[in-house]
C-alpha cells in the first residue's frame, strides 16, 4: 500500500489546464509550498497561467496575507510546459481542463503512460461524471474527483468524489492530501453538479434575473444577500470572480443533464458576454475593476 501524503511533505503537483481554475489550483498548490508544474497546450496559455498564479501570490503579499519569503518559494518552485511527459515526476495531477467528458477522459489514458503508478489522479470537473471521466484510464482505481470551490486560493471547501472504480486507497490519500493544503472536504455522489452547484447555479440565476426584472440594482441584490442571508460574498461579486463564461458553461451543462429550467442562464448572461463584460479577467462584469485580472481590484 502507498504511503500516507502528510501536512507539510513536499509533493510535486502538475496542473493541467492554465485557465480560471487552473491558475486557482496552482496557486494553491505554490502557496502550500509544493513544486507546480502548469501545463496547457501552447505557450502563451502556459505564460498567462503563470503569469496568473504570480498575480495572486503578488497580491496575497500586498494584502499582508502571505511573507515575501513564502511567496518568493511558491514562486521558485512554480514552472510550466506544454508537454504532458514532463508530468512524470508528478506525486499528484489534478486536471482542471475544458468541460468535456471525452476530452477528459482521453487525457486520463495518455497519463497511463507517463505518471508512476502511484501517481494520485484528480479530476477538477464540477458538473461532469467523474465514473465516465475515470473509465478513460486503464488505472481508474486512482482516479478521484476534487471539484475545488471557486475562487479555489479564496475558498475553502473541496468536494470529493469517489468514482464508481475510486479505490479506497486513492480516496483516502486524496482526503489526507487535501487537508495538508488546509482544505475543507465532503464527500458527495457521482450526480450532476454534486452538492454546491445544485444549490449554487439557481440562486446565482434567480439573483440574475431579479436584477434583470429590476427588482433591484446590482449593489442592493448583494447587500440583501450578505446582509440578510449572512452569505460571506454578493451573488454578482461571486459572478464577477467566476467569469459570466464560466457560470453560464456550467449553468448550460447542467441544464442539459437535468432540463431543469432553474439551471437555464438567463438572457442577461448572453448578452454581458457579448459585450465582453466576463467579470474581474475582464476589468467588467457587474462591477467595474481597476484593472482587468483574475484577482482584479
Amino acid at each position: 500500500m502507498t504511503p500516507d501524503v502528510v501536512e507539510n511533505e513536499r509533493l510535486t503537483v502538475g496542473v493541467l489546464g492554465a485557465g480560471t481554475m487552473g491558475v486557482g489550483i496552482a496557486s494553491v498548490m505554490a502557496r502550500a509550498g509544493h513544486p507546480t508544474i502548469v501545463r496547457d497546450v501552447d505557450d502563451d496559455r502556459v505564460a498567462g497561467g503563470l503569469s496568473g498564479v504570480r498575480e495572486f501570490l503578488d497580491r496575497s503579499v500586498e494584502l499582508k496575507k502571505l511573507d515575501a519569503r513564502t511567496r518568493d518559494t511558491a514562486l521558485a518552485g512554480l514552472s510550466g510546459t506544454t508537454r504532458l511527459e514532463d508530468l512524470s515526476g508528478c506525486d499528484v495531477v489534478v486536471e482542471a481542463i475544458f468541460e468535456d467528458t471525452a476530452l477528459k477522459a482521453e487525457t486520463f489514458g495518455a497519463l497511463d503512460e507517463i505518471v508512476r503508478p502511484d501517481t494520485l489522479l484528480h479530476t477538477n470537473t464540477s458538473t461532469l461524471s467523474a465514473t465516465a471521466i475515470a473509465a478513460g484510464s486503464r488505472h481508474p482505481e486512482r482516479v478521484v474527483g476534487t471539484h475545488y470551490c471557486n475562487p479555489a486560493p479564496l475558498m475553502k471547501l473541496v468536494e470529493v468524489v469517489k468514482a464508481r472504480q475510486t479505490g479506497d486507497d486513492a480516496y483516502r490519500r486524496t482526503l489526507t492530501f487535501l487537508e495538508g493544503l488546509g482544505k475543507t472536504t465532503v464527500t458527495t455522489a457521482d450526480v450532476p453538479g454534486f452538492i454546491v452547484n445544485r444549490f449554487l447555479i439557481p440562486f446565482e440565476n434567480e439573483c440574475i434575473r431579479a436584477l434583470a426584472a429590476g427588482l433591484g440594482t446590482v449593489e442592493s441584490i448583494d447587500t440583501a444577500v450578505t446582509k440578510g442571508l449572512r452569505y460571506p460574498m454578493g451573488t454578482f461579486r461571486l459572478l464577477d470572480i467566476v467569469g459570466l463564461d464560466i457560470h453560464k458553461a456550467v449553468a448550460t451543462s447542467l441544464y442539459d443533464q437535468l432540463r431543469d429550467p432553474r439551471f437555464f442562464p438567463p438572457p442577461l448572461v448572453d448578452q454581458m458576454i457579448a459585450a465582453g463584460d466576463l467579470g474581474r479577467k475582464t476589468g467588467r462584469g457587474f462591477y467595474t475593476y481597476e484593472r482587468a485580472g483574475l484577482f482584479g481590484s
